[in-house]
């Protein structure tokens, strides 16, 4: 596997990967800056976030059912029409809880937004 899929860490690639159920994609894994997650891995069932936020220093691999998604948002602090995905945060509501991921750069935000729109929009 691994081939042609947009990610930027292959051991974090790795870790998904393992983690697949039957038939399961990957589309993409994006590393994720600061403090609360490691990485975003998007496949066609799920966004599989990793929560390095619990005390002791443990961390958590969530996964998210794109039906249990009720909403993504671009965080900024430019206007949407100043600069299109100006920011590199996302946030994903899920239920009242919200995973807010900062990413390196535009084109990743853009590309999870997309994706999730696309899969919570059907």
């Amino acid at each position: 596997m691994g081939n042609g899929i947009p990610h930027d860490r292959s051991g974090q690639l790795k870790q998904i990967e393992s983690g697949l159920l039957p038939g399961e994609q990957i589309i993409a894994v994006y590393d994720a800056t600061g403090a609360g997650t490691g990485f975003v891995g998007l496949t066609d069932r799920r966004v599989i976030i990793q929560d390095k936020s619990f005390a002791g220093k443990r961390i958590a691999i969530t996964s998210v059912p794109y039906s249990k998604i009720t909403s993504v948002s671009v965080v900024g602090s430019k206007s949407w029409a100043g600069s299109y995905f100006s920011s590199g945060s996302i946030a994903i509501n899920v239920g009242a809880h919200t995973y807010e991921v900062e990413f390196r750069g535009e084109d990743k935000v853009h590309h999870v937004h997309d994706v999730i729109l696309q899969y919570i929009s059907r």
